[in-house]
């Protein structure tokens, strides 16, 4: 019954306008930062870390606010896709058009930063994508995403060896795979490189699946505009990554980290990018 009143209780915000949602949110990202230690614990000290060394004005209540905003604007994009597509400004498209067009397929990155969840309905309005995806632990809100994320043309596989041949065979068809980049990938299945600095464990995936047929790779951005504006969708193609596991895995985050220095208030500082995941190899020493 628990479960039954939180899902219908998510189906209910999202039906708000999207202003109210992103206030809403914004609400609850300052809830979490007063009444959470644990997420004061990994979001102040990633965020300070990363205005400090690049020389920026430190932002950190707009930042917190944002991060509430983050799950809103998912809610909102899920239940309102339509509408939601009329409030994304896209930029640099023809970059997208001319990568797909070589006929290798795209593959598709997009940080947890703003409104990204728009960013694959934005391709699926031209072409068919296979996202990869890694399933809650918790049944209940598993089914919560997966139903919000379901959307035509797009086709979310989970993060194994399964989903992984099924994006293969995407890319052998010419068409877009996703990928989260910045997410921890389980041990033994990244490598230790610096992200803002830090060891941080990363996925080589994104390099080894484009390097099987010289795929593009294009990293995306949604900046969240003001207060129920919307979102700047931004493409940036990638310069082929390494053969390298290792080496591709520090181009892939300084990739990642220009992102997400166009919008630093708005990526997802709560999550814990250094931690040690069960079964990897412990990080270098310095």
């Amino acid at each position: 019954m628990r479960k039954l009143l939180l899902k219908l209780s998510l189906h209910l915000i999202a039906v708000l306008p999207l202003a109210v949602l992103q206030v809403i949110g914004s609400g609850l990202g300052l809830l979490a930062y007063v009444c959470s230690k644990q997420f004061r614990s990994l979001f102040r000290p990633q965020y300070e870390a990363v205005v400090k060394s690049h020389h920026l004005p430190s932002k950190l209540w707009q930042a917190v606010r944002a991060s509430g905003m983050l799950f809103s604007d998912s809610l909102w994009i899920w239940r309102n896709p339509q509408k939601a597509l009329q409030l994304v400004e896209v930029q640099n498209w023809d970059v997208v058009e001319s990568a797909i067009n070589e006929g290798h397929g795209l593959v598709m990155l997009t940080p947890h930063l703003g409104g990204f969840e728009i960013i694959p309905r934005v391709l699926a309005q031209h072409f068919p994508a296979t996202i990869l995806y890694r399933p809650s632990r918790q049944e209940w809100l598993n089914e919560v995403v997966e139903t919000g994320r379901a959307y035509p043309n797009m086709h979310f596989v989970p993060t194994n060896l399964h989903g992984v041949r099924q994006m293969t065979r995407a890319l052998t068809r010419g068409e877009a795979i996703g990928i989260l980049p910045d997410q921890v990938p389980s041990g033994g299945e990244g490598v230790w490189v610096p992200f803002f600095g830090r060891p941080a464990y990363t996925t080589p995936l994104p390099a080894r699946l484009a390097n099987r047929n010289n795929t593009p790779v294009v990293m995306f951005t949604a900046k969240r505009k003001s207060i129920g504006k919307g979102w700047l969708m931004q493409a940036t193609r990638l310069a082929p990554l390494s053969e390298d596991a290792t080496t591709a895995a520090t181009e892939l985050n300084v990739a990642i980290e220009n992102a997400v220095l166009i919008a630093p208030e708005q990526f997802i500082w709560s999550y814990n990018r250094y931690k040690h995941p069960a079964g990897a190899e412990l990080p270098p020493r310095d």
